[in-house]
């Protein structure tokens, strides 16, 4: 296995999982919509909506994150390192990765699990109301998620290491993205077109001048 191909089935893993957990949101909306319709028409509230809603959501939130990391688009503070040559990038991730971000999921993995074997053993259940759903599931997710970012992770890091050995930056599966980015992208493309259109033009006429003073030249002879 090449290491691109090795990069690609990672990000792969994080896109399958995440675009998966994606379709949670589809039932947390159908949730939301019948608990309205339950409240405010037949006025028979759900005593642990509110828990469910969040165990949704949270765990949505969580089982995106290789995903959202896998395609670059976690919020970055990017008004130095765009700029920035790409072994330049690299070094800079590499050290970040280290230093903070191996320790910091691992930790995640850690307490997770731990916290999971807990809720499993007790059989708990929220606490917010006094039918709480149980939340043991729900907790689960923790260590999951948290192993699933490492792994992705883990593809960042060769990444970095691949790039400083070559100057540039392995692909990345290529997926959907918002649309303000496409038109950017477009509005980007664009503009160069039209600069080249522009360049080619004023070359032109630079080769017409150019003939025309040659034409002089040899009038004058």
């Amino acid at each position: 296995m090449t290491i691109q191909r090795f990069l690609h089935t990672i990000d792969g893993i994080s896109t399958w999982v995440g675009k998966t957990a994606a379709w949670l949101v589809v039932g947390l909306m159908l949730m939301v919509c019948v608990e309205v319709f339950k409240r405010y028409i037949l006025n028979a509230p759900t005593a642990w909506i509110f828990d469910a809603n969040n165990m949704l959501y949270g765990s949505v939130f969580m089982l995106c994150g290789a995903y959202t990391l896998a395609q670059n688009a976690h919020v970055r503070g990017d008004f130095l390192y765009s700029s920035m040559r790409p072994r330049t990038q690299a070094t800079l991730d590499l050290i970040l990765y280290i230093v903070f971000f191996l320790p910091g999921i691992a930790a995640l993995v850690y307490a997770g699990w731990s916290y999971a074997g807990d809720s499993w053993r007790i059989g708990e259940h929220s606490n917010v109301t006094a039918n709480g759903p149980p939340i043991y599931h729900f907790k689960t997710v923790i260590p999951v998620a948290g192993a699933l970012v490492m792994l992705q992770g883990i593809a960042e890091i060769v990444r970095c290491v691949v790039c400083l050995r070559t100057g540039a930056w392995p692909s990345r599966l290529k997926d959907v993205a918002e649309t303000d980015v496409i038109e950017e992208q477009l509005a980007a493309s664009e503009h160069v077109d039209e600069e080249a259109r522009k360049m080619a033009i004023e070359h032109v006429h630079d080769i017409d001048e150019a003939a025309r003073q040659r034409g002089r030249g040899g009038e004058g002879a």
